[in-house]
């Protein structure tokens, strides 16, 4: 792993955008990083039920679970300078 890209221990449920928003410092700059609903879903094999008012809880759950997953994909896009128009890694 990369010593100089960090990944806090801090995300957050989107409900507009239906992702996780989480930060990533790379050489001290804070780089905000997202995952899909969808991506999560296909990286973990569990479909989500939309209208479920557990939704936030369990997809956080399942992103701590499969959080060294994203993160390695995620230094992988920052390596390959992958970047969205905003300055955001997003895996969609």
């Amino acid at each position: 792993m990369n010593q100089s890209i960090l990944f806090p221990d801090l995300q957050e449920w989107d409900p507009q955008t239906q992702s996780i928003v989480f930060p990533v410092q790379v050489q001290g700059a804070n780089i905000e990083c997202r995952i899909s609903l969808d991506k999560l879903s296909l990286l973990s094999s569990i479909t989500f039920e939309q209208e479920n008012e557990q939704l936030e809880a369990s997809v956080l759950a399942v992103f701590d679970e499969y959080r060294f997953d994203i993160e390695e994909e995620v230094e992988m896009l920052i390596e390959q300078d992958s970047f969205d128009e905003q300055g955001r890694v997003t895996l969609i």
